[in-house]
């Protein structure tokens, strides 16, 4: 099992590189982050002094989307880094969230999505790709590699990840939940004549490494209330009961009331109270050590290639170092 760190892009942008180095030297394959230009700093300018401080960590968003930047913007900022460093790049895209709705906008049809995916990867392999009616390639590029992987949670979505997608995004360590939808992408995978155990799979979710699971539940609480932007669309497009999307996934989100995106991915989000305890615990990984070596063996045996830690809480530095000295070790190869 592969492990990355998914970190926001606050200021400085110096302390999200040197935590970077910090995932790497204990044993991380991979350096994510959050792609929400308005709420933070530009992540593709930070991921160029990642690379250069890094000697084998692999980089990108979690997760890009289809209309922050034009397709062929994307493609190339991936090349020319794939240039500079290496094929050390990957594309974690969406249908966009936060990135969109602050900005005013709506986001992406999964229709335009699945055009993206193909055109950015394209694009940035140095083939022919369309784009918005136009066909178009970028000369220069020679020998660059993008995997993308898509976020998804839906049914279409899941659909589409297994039709097109790389790899799969899944953000959330539920096992239940992680069965259900990885099956969901194998099989999507499969009807369309694609080898299904050739579309990696990524969980990723917060992980607190320590005794007190009280306050490890406040530190990540508010991750139950970002997945629950992506449940109330899933609600509102398949409604309630309807069997489209387990319950076990939809149930918490009735007392949801709304969403401030100024507090977004961070401790203390005064709009996750409607969180219960449970989902905290089965959406995170949380406790001892030992805790999180036994929930992330259930996951690889569900398929899952590389799970993907949340390091947003009060305890970045040393749930990385005890990831590198106690449970990376125990899930290696």
């Amino acid at each position: 099992m592969d492990f990355g760190l998914v970190l926001q892009t606050d200021p400085p942008a110096s302390g999200v590189v040197e935590l970077m180095r910090r995932a790497e030297n204990n044993g991380f394959d991979y350096g994510w982050t959050f792609d929400s230009a308005v709420l933070w700093q530009e992540p593709f300018v930070i991921y160029s002094r990642i690379l250069a401080e890094t000697q084998r960590l692999i980089v990108g968003p979690m997760v890009t989307n289809p209309s922050t930047r034009t397709w062929e913007v994307t493609a190339s900022t991936f090349a020319t880094l794939n240039e500079m460093y290496g094929n050390r790049t990957v594309c974690g895209i969406g249908r966009g969230d936060s990135a969109l709705r602050v900005a005013g906008r709506k986001p992406n049809t999964l229709a335009r999505l699945g055009e993206a995916i193909d055109a950015i990867r394209d694009l940035a392999e140095g083939r022919e790709a369309v784009v918005d009616g136009s066909p178009m390639r970028i000369p220069w590029i020679e020998n660059s590699r993008l995997p993308v992987w898509m976020a998804a949670y839906g049914p279409k979505a899941l659909a589409l990840a297994g039709q097109q997608a790389d790899g799969f995004i899944l953000q959330l360590a539920d096992p239940f939940l992680t069965e259900w939808m990885v099956m969901a992408v194998r099989t999507a995978a499969a009807v369309a004549g694609r080898d299904p155990d050739e579309v990696t799979i990524c969980v990723a979710a917060p992980a607190y490494v320590g005794d007190d699971l009280d306050h490890a539940r406040e530190q990540c609480r508010w991750f139950g209330g970002m997945v629950g932007n992506h449940v109330a669309d899933l609600v509102s497009r398949y409604g309630e009961g309807s069997g489209a999307v387990p319950e076990s996934l939809t149930a918490y989100v009735k007392e949801r009331q709304g969403y401030d995106y100024s507090h977004h991915g961070r401790t203390g989000n005064p709009d996750t109270a409607f969180v219960p305890d449970e989902i905290v615990d089965r959406f995170c990984l949380l406790g001892p050590a030992e805790a999180h070596i036994e929930k992330l063996e259930r996951l690889r045996a569900l398929g899952v290639d590389q799970f993907a830690v949340y390091a947003m809480h009060d305890a970045k530095e040393s749930t990385i170092d005890a990831y590198g000295e106690r449970i990376i070790p125990a899930l290696a190869g």
